[in-house]
Parts: structure tokens; sequence; C-alpha cells
């Protein structure tokens, strides 16, 4: 991998990462609003890297056979899919969202879940800015050499 592919796997890596805390924001931030549903956002490898990928990508490749091929790897955003567990029911038969009953749905997000999800994001997050950072410098040293 050269030095500007891993900043391109970082820089997608920060894209994703980045959209995984953007969300967990949004899920803490609701956390009072009736009816909100928590979204769990889903990041997928940029490549299929399961031994079946794998397997695939070397019987296609007439000439490599036996060897492995290269995976340039990395991280992408697939969207976000929605939390199936049910709020609890709160009685409050004058808002304007309550059944015909008189209650509405409470918002299912747990701080603290979203809270832990969130660092881990940032903790990605600061380790990608970080390989972007180590990138650079050895592609300035690599320079410095050349001259």
């Amino acid at each position: 991998m050269s030095i500007l592919e891993s900043i391109n796997v970082g820089a997608n890596a920060l894209k994703a990462h980045g959209l995984r805390m953007d969300i967990h924001a949004k899920n803490i931030a609701n956390i009072d609003t009736p009816n909100y549903v928590r979204r769990i956002p889903v990041l997928n490898a940029s490549e299929d890297i399961s031994f079946h990928g794998l397997m695939n990508t070397m019987k296609n490749d007439m000439f490599g056979v036996g060897t492995l091929p290269y995976l340039q790897g990395g991280v992408v955003f697939n969207g976000c899919v929605e939390d199936p567990t049910i709020g609890e029911r709160i009685y409050s038969p004058g808002h304007p969202d309550a059944d015909e009953n008189g209650y509405i749905r409470s918002s299912n997000v747990n701080a603290m879940v979203d809270m832990a999800d969130a660092i881990m994001a940032q903790r990605a997050y600061e380790a990608n800015l970080a390989l972007i950072n180590i990138s650079r410098a050895m592609a300035t040293k690599a320079t410095e050499i050349g001259r």
C-alpha cells in the first residue's frame, strides 16, 4: 500500500466515523423526544475480506494462483438501522402525539449506550487521524531523503 493510498483509507474512515458520531449525538439529543426511535450506524469493510470473498478473488486471478490478492482495506458508512426495542408507554392524554387511549411512546434511547458508542467512534476517528499524520510525516521524510 502506498502512502497516498493509506491517506485515502484514513480519509474514508474519518468520514465514516464522523457520521457515526453525528448519529450518536442526534440520538442523545432526542432522548426526551416522544416516539423517537434510536438509530444505529452501520459500518462495513470497503472490500469483501471474508474467506469466501478471498477465494473468489483468487479464483478469478488466473496468473496469481495461490497468492494472496492485494486488498486495500478501509471502512464505509452504509446508513442506519432503527433500534427494534420499544420505548416505554407514558399516559399523557393532552399530548398531540397521544393515541386514542392517551398514551405516548417515550424514546428508546439509552444514554449510556450511545455515550459509549460515541466514545468508541471518537477513538476510531482519532486513530485514523493519527494514521494520516504518520503517513504525511513519512511522505515528508521521503521527499527530504530524495533531495
